[in-house]
């Protein structure tokens, strides 16, 4: 499992409700083209909190760029206002944070830290774990 965060291009504030719609929908591709699950998505003003569950033989850069790639994709195809805002091809900073869960930081801890991030956090999607 892990703990991934990506802040958009600039910091720029580009989640409207049908960006919102458009990672939801991008997630469940992922999931079922990737052994990527997401088991809790959350968002405030300028990036992205994922909680993902993946297979071993992916490395966490592996999932970082699956996740970061597939969903750039996807909004710049939907929604042309976000491309204008950000002033070209680039959703994402190229950085980004990702951390394992591991004994000391269990998914329990890891949400509840997710949840209490900024001002306006907003939970996009939440699941179960999946047992492999």
């Amino acid at each position: 499992m892990y703990h991934i965060v990506c802040p958009t291009k600039y910091r720029r504030k580009v989640f409207t409700k049908g960006v919102e719609k458009t990672l939801k929908k991008t997630c469940k591709l992922i999931s079922e083209r990737y052994e990527i699950h997401f088991i809790e998505i959350g968002m405030d003003e300028n990036h992205i909190h994922f909680l993902v569950q993946s297979v071993p033989t992916y490395s966490a850069k592996e999932v970082v760029q699956t996740i970061k790639k597939h969903k750039a994709i996807e909004i710049f195809n939907h929604h042309q206002e976000v491309k204008e805002k950000l002033w070209g091809d680039k959703f994402w900073t190229s950085g980004y944070y990702v951390n394992t869960i591991g004994q000391y930081g269990n998914a329990s801890v890891i949400k509840k830290y997710v949840e209490n991030q900024g001002k306006e956090y907003k939970k996009l999607y939440s699941t179960q774990l999946k047992h492999f």
